[in-house]
């Protein structure tokens, strides 16, 4: 009766390693492309008053990988993106005028909306254009927006993106 017992763990230690050296199924190209251009001229993507490189492409990181991600799911099948930022300010601004103490918060106010200016382009399997444009978007009542993840510092920036990327990219219903 031992045996049988023991014989699903045997099993197990026999096959698990063989699964585990297979690795991962390999992840199918990205069909988003995200390009910064200049991001150290753009107007606000600061990690504090103090900006730091790191920060900054700590920020573009995030954002990147968040439109990756939510094009992935509406770009209609065989179709590419490639969204090129050339200007971004995120939402708030670091007031110096309240002390050394507040360096590092973001003052997030009405008057210091989140914008974005880029170009995009979707393209087919064979590459030919199926939409393209320039987008310059200022959205003066995010601090109206009903966002889900408040803990996030960048959910303002990104329910718009999240917004443009659901109007423009998703394929028409026939």
């Amino acid at each position: 009766m031992k045996t049988f017992r023991l014989f699903p763990t045997v099993l197990l230690g026999l096959v698990a390693p063989l699964a585990l050296s297979a690795g991962p199924a390999p992840k199918p190209p990205a069909r988003t492309e995200v390009i910064f251009v200049n991001p150290e001229k753009f107007t606000d993507v600061k990690d504090s008053d103090f900006a730091t490189d790191k920060g900054r492409d700590d920020i573009l990181d995030r954002l990147r990988t968040f439109i990756v991600d939510r094009a992935e799911v509406v770009l209609p099948a065989g179709q590419k993106l490639t969204i090129t930022f050339t200007d971004i300010d995120l939402a708030g601004e670091f007031e110096p005028w309240r002390g050394a103490q507040f360096g590092d918060v973001r003052i997030v106010k009405a008057i210091y909306p989140p914008a974005f200016k880029f170009s995009y382009q979707v393209a087919d399997e064979a590459g030919q254009k199926v939409k393209s444009g320039e987008e310059n978007i200022r959205d003066m009542a995010f601090d109206m927006r009903m966002t889900f993840d408040r803990q996030d510092s960048l959910h303002y920036e990104k329910d718009i993106l999240g917004d443009w990327i659901r109007g423009t990219l998703r394929a028409p219903k026939k």
